[in-house]
């Protein structure tokens, strides 16, 4: 079953990184294989209730790979972590079939440590359903779920559930679009999307941009108002004066 699994996970790598060019080469030189080879092997000996045995395999493998994956994680089938370095997956993690991680990705937990104790059996970090594709540096946090196909950007960092199918960038993570279901099957790198996502950042700033436009056009409208006015009186003022000489006369 372990043999199995890694080497659907090393055919994954050839389909998802076009600069893999054999097995043999994913095998010997790719460092996120490496490290989903600990990871089977630890979490076997972790389901034959080895725990020792299996987080002594899982730290060897992450002092030699940098990354981090717990042994008592549930991991699918195809799983490919592309670069590497700086992948951090929890004890309680959940990932379905055909995802990817790039660098520096973190599935953790958000409960404070100060009680343990009462934290040990429960459901402490993400749940990733099949063919999610989570970007660079994103930070997925607690025990939530990132449904289906979606994908998470680069550097976002989440804390709320993800429906299927969408797609979510940010910090806060939010929801800016849905994938399109007749392409759920296409792998996109580092979470990408072809259909021009738009940068909720350069939206808010946009709005930003255009209220202030229309402040600008308001205060201009009332500078001339104000001008206006003070030129009316200033004429005013100026006929009234005559008159006012004449009657002291």
């Amino acid at each position: 079953m372990v043999f199995k699994r890694l080497k659907a996970d090393l055919d994954a790598f050839l389909e998802r990184d076009p600069a893999a060019r054999s097995r043999l080469e994913v095998a010997i030189l790719y460092q996120g294989f490496h490290a989903i080879v600990f990871y089977r092997i630890s979490n076997w000996l972790w389901r034959q209730n080895l725990r020792f045995i299996a987080r002594f395999i899982s730290q060897i493998g992450r002092i030699l790979t940098g990354i981090e994956i717990h042994p008592g994680a549930t991991i699918g089938c195809c799983f490919v972590i592309d670069h590497g370095t700086g992948v951090v997956v929890g004890e309680t993690a959940e990932i379905g079939d055909k995802v990817t991680l790039y660098h520096d990705v973190t599935l953790g937990g958000v409960a404070p440590s100060v009680d343990s104790a009462a934290q040990v059996g429960t459901k402490r970090h993400p749940t990733l359903g099949n063919g999610v594709i989570v970007g660079s540096g994103a930070q997925i946090l607690g025990p939530i779920v990132v449904g289906e196909h979606a994908r998470v950007g680069a550097n976002a960092v989440v804390t709320t559930d993800i429906p299927a199918c969408m797609t979510a960038v940010g910090i806060p993570a939010k929801v800016i679009m849905p994938r399109d279901k007749s392409k759920t099957g296409e792998f996109r790198a580092y979470a990408t999307s072809p259909e021009g996502v738009p940068d909720p950042v350069q939206q808010i700033l946009d709005q930003m941009r255009n209220q202030m436009t229309e402040m600008q056009k308001r205060i201009d409208e009332l500078e001339q108002e104000k001008t206006s006015r003070s030129k009316d009186d200033d004429d005013e003022g100026g006929n009234s004066e005559p008159g006012r000489q004449s009657s002291v006369a």
